[in-house]
């Protein structure tokens, strides 16, 4: 394939996977497209090791790095001053939700990991900006992307200068011209269909949009990708490429339980809610018992990033080790329904590129003018 992205990076293919797991960068990578390993969770000391473990399987190899770097946010505080920044509503609402379900706290150890814990300093410019320090001793990274807001000018120029290729999540024209305009190389237009962080656009709706505004910047499509069929019509949609996400979570590299696998093999395109109950933010999640109590009537009202996150992050290690599949959720989009059982990433692509072939090839006969 030839676009402006395979040009751009020197890739065989345009399928970009984002994903927290090192896993399935490298896999993708291998397989001719771009691997994006997600920051959110990652101290600088745990994202250099992630790193040198990347470059040793992936044979010189391009991948990119995902930062989530909101415009808005509260100032971060360490867990252990939960009590002094949370609502004792919230903490007593949520820890009630647990009671009842009978999962019991974390064992002392795991619980003083958490405390010692500040959940959303990398969502800052300066947990940004140190991650990306990281980055810039691993050659192999061409691209770092931005989502959640436009990245900080400096953050800009310094990659630039190293001669990295700087991309931006978007849900909406307005969002897209911002960017553009602060000097990104590349767009992921994100419909609503995605997991995690999405915006209220379809899809369908907004790639054309965003294609037609930014043009001759290359765009990648998001929202709802996951098969080759939907590839071909966000190609002929004007994209360059396409940008998956929740289509690894079921793959064996992922770093998924396989209880929540499971979950995710017998769910609807319609489990998949948007909620602000794990960050703050509008999230495309699972539902469970858990989204469903936040639900209920007389359930307080989330709080904002990141004092959300700082709430339920424990809350969400209890239920995982409990095991207590009903309230286990996680992001996922409503490529959910097509998932029914575990696959491996490199085979996730190549059933993609066979598929968009098919489709691609279908449509030329539909097309052919005698």
């Amino acid at each position: 394939m030839r676009t402006k992205i395979t040009e751009m990076f020197g890739i065989e293919t345009p399928i970009f996977a984002f994903s927290h797991c090192r896993d399935v960068v490298v896999e993708v990578t291998n397989a001719g497209g771009i691997g994006v390993l997600g920051t959110t969770r990652l101290s600088p000391e745990q994202l250099e090791e992630e790193l040198r473990w990347i470059d040793n399987h992936t044979n010189g190899r391009p991948y990119a790095l995902d930062l989530a770097l909101p415009n808005k946010l509260d100032p971060v505080r360490p867990m252990k001053d939960r009590d002094i920044v949370l609502p004792r509503e919230h903490v007593e609402f949520v820890e009630g939700i647990l009671n009842d379900a009978g999962i019991s706290p974390l064992p002392p150890h795991e619980h003083e990991k958490f405390e010692a814990s500040s959940p959303g300093y990398t969502l800052t410019s300066q947990g940004g900006m140190e991650l990306i320090d990281v980055a810039l001793k691993h050659p192999q990274i061409k691209l770092v992307v931005s989502a959640l807001g436009v990245a900080p000018k400096d953050m800009i120029d310094l990659l630039h200068a190293r001669g990295v290729k700087v991309g931006a999540l978007v849900g909406n024209v307005r969002h897209a011209v911002k960017q553009m305009q602060a000097g990104i190389d590349l767009l992921v237009a994100q419909g609503m269909e995605a997991g995690a962080h999405s915006g209220n656009i379809t899809s369908m709706v907004l790639w054309p949009q965003i294609v037609d505004a930014v043009s001759p910047l290359p765009v990648l499509a998001a929202g709802g990708i996951g098969r080759g069929k939907q590839m071909a019509a966000a190609m002929v949609l004007g994209a360059d490429g396409v940008w998956c996400g929740s289509i690894w979570l079921g793959t064996k590299e992922s770093e998924l339980s396989r209880e929540m696998k499971e979950r995710f093999f017998t769910a609807r395109s319609e489990d998949a809610i948007q909620r602000r109950v794990f960050t703050g933010k509008q999230c495309r999640m699972l539902r469970s018992a858990f989204t469903d109590a936040w639900d209920a009537p007389g359930a307080p009202a989330p709080l904002p990033m990141p004092q959300q996150g700082m709430l339920v992050a424990e809350a969400r290690a209890r239920i995982e080790r409990a095991r207590k599949k009903e309230y286990m959720g996680y992001y996922v989009g409503q490529i959910v329904g097509d998932m029914k059982q575990e696959t491996s990433a490199r085979s996730v692509v190549y059933d993609m590129l066979l598929e968009f072939a098919e489709a691609t090839e279908r449509l030329a006969e539909q097309i052919r003018i005698d």
